[in-house]
């Protein structure tokens, strides 16, 4: 028999690991569901068919025996003629500039294996915030300190602390900050991101994650600041305001040694033709329109359910702000205070009885009882704000407790059940 044992062959750190979930782990998609979880864009992609149709797809298809660009110099260009505003510098970023990855999260990854020594080197994060950071760092065997957000609504970054911790805990070489932030909306305040830059003691990289910058006002965008920061990195998404979550590309924009050593680290061909070809198109003129047109008709609506929640029996305040395509909403019980129990149940209920289909956040720091629901079109924006209606009436009850098939739910909800 094989001596093999997997508990003593494979690495601790990974044996430990919890891996990153979300709702659909729950509820599955089976065509009728409303998608209110993930904070994709609801009113679809910025490329149309048309659009792709018009770009020879029988030549390209007889191409796909070929390895893609290793540099994705032109798509690279394209990025940065977007975000190249001169708002924040008069200095223009260039290809030289940047990474382009699958997803947000390989740039995470290859950071924290770019700066982090695996076993004695250290993250900062400031709960609540993206889970991936977390994530990569246990699988990376990358410890954590963590310094939470001041309190909501503001979800503003403890520069005090954060100082603190840069001066007195060894080993930190990267600051993860997420703004907007996943799941506040709210959107850190430059000057307090540029405090953090200045320390005068630390050695280490500062990174802003920017997935949904494209639903804050205009100009908010740090990219350009990369070529006044060396130790800045900006990290920002086609999956959420270009509605291309499908092609998996992310973008990261760094000074160039640092661009250059996470290209060195990539593998050879990351990006695939298909998600090159359409994320070109995407960041094209045709399709920043259709973006822009999309993105509009979702502010319309997240004004929208601002209103209408804030006039919602059993729904409380507004946590973080509205920089998103998602909103943080309490949930209250019957005495009219936030409740995991209740956000919980309201959060079961919604996906099995409506199909529904949002996002529980009570366990994150500071989120007591709520719920991130994505913004979607007029129709699934009507369609929850109805069945939300109805269910908190039911799960709230008349007499201030909670329902009897609710304690489970309520020993979940306080960390009492895994």
């Amino acid at each position: 028999m094989s001596p093999f044992n997997l508990q003593t062959c494979a690495r601790p750190n990974i044996l430990t690991l919890e891996p990153y979930r979300c709702a659909r782990d729950d509820y599955k998609d089976d065509g009728t569901n409303i998608l209110l979880d993930a904070n994709e864009n609801a009113y679809g992609p910025a490329v149309a068919a048309e659009d792709a149709a018009r770009q020879d797809a029988e030549v390209d298809l007889l191409g796909l025996h070929r390895y893609p660009d290793p540099h994705q110099h032109e798509l690279k260009q394209l990025f940065c003629d977007l975000r190249n505003t001169r708002v924040h510098t008069q200095k223009a970023l260039t290809p030289d500039n940047m990474f382009v990855g699958v997803g947000s999260d390989e740039a995470i990854d290859a950071l924290i294996r770019c700066f982090c020594v695996p076993g004695r080197d250290r993250i900062l994060v400031c709960p609540p915030t993206y889970g991936m950071y977390s994530v990569s760092a246990h699988i990376n065997d990358v410890g954590l300190v963590k310094v939470p957000l001041l309190p909501a609504p503001d979800f503003a970054l403890d520069v005090e602390g954060i100082a603190a911790a840069l001066s007195g805990e060894r080993d930190v070489k990267l600051a993860y900050f997420c703004s907007p932030g996943n799941p506040t909306g709210s959107l850190l305040a430059k000057a307090d991101i540029r405090r953090v830059l200045e320390h005068p003691t630390w050695n280490g990289v500062v990174v802003v994650d920017e997935a949904y910058v494209d639903f804050a006002p205009e100009g908010v965008s740090l990219a350009e600041w990369v070529n006044e920061w060396p130790n800045l990195v900006v990290m920002q998404t086609m999956s959420k305001a270009f509605g291309m979550a499908g092609i998996r590309l992310g973008a990261a924009f760094a000074a160039p040694p640092v661009a250059a050593l996470l290209n060195a680290m990539k593998a050879p061909y990351n990006i695939p033709n298909p998600t090159s070809e359409l994320a070109r198109l995407a960041v094209s003129g045709r399709g920043l329109a259709r973006m822009r047109g999309n993105m509009a008709r979702i502010v319309e609506q997240r004004d929208r359910m601002v209103a209408e929640l804030a006039r919602t029996p059993g729904v409380g305040r507004l946590r973080g702000g509205t920089a998103s395509n998602f909103l943080l909403y309490e949930m209250l019980d019957a005495r009219g205070e936030p409740d995991n129990a209740t956000a919980l149940a309201v959060y079961e209920r919604l996906a099995e009885n409506r199909g529904v289909v949002v996002r529980f956040r009570g366990k994150e720091h500071g989120c007591l009882g709520c719920l991130r629901i994505t913004v979607g079109t007029e129709e699934e924006v009507t369609r929850f704000l109805a069945a939300l209606r109805e269910v908190l009436a039911d799960v709230r009850g008349g007499d201030g407790s909670v329902p009897k098939d609710e304690a489970r739910r309520e020993d979940v909800a306080n960390g009492v059940i895994a």
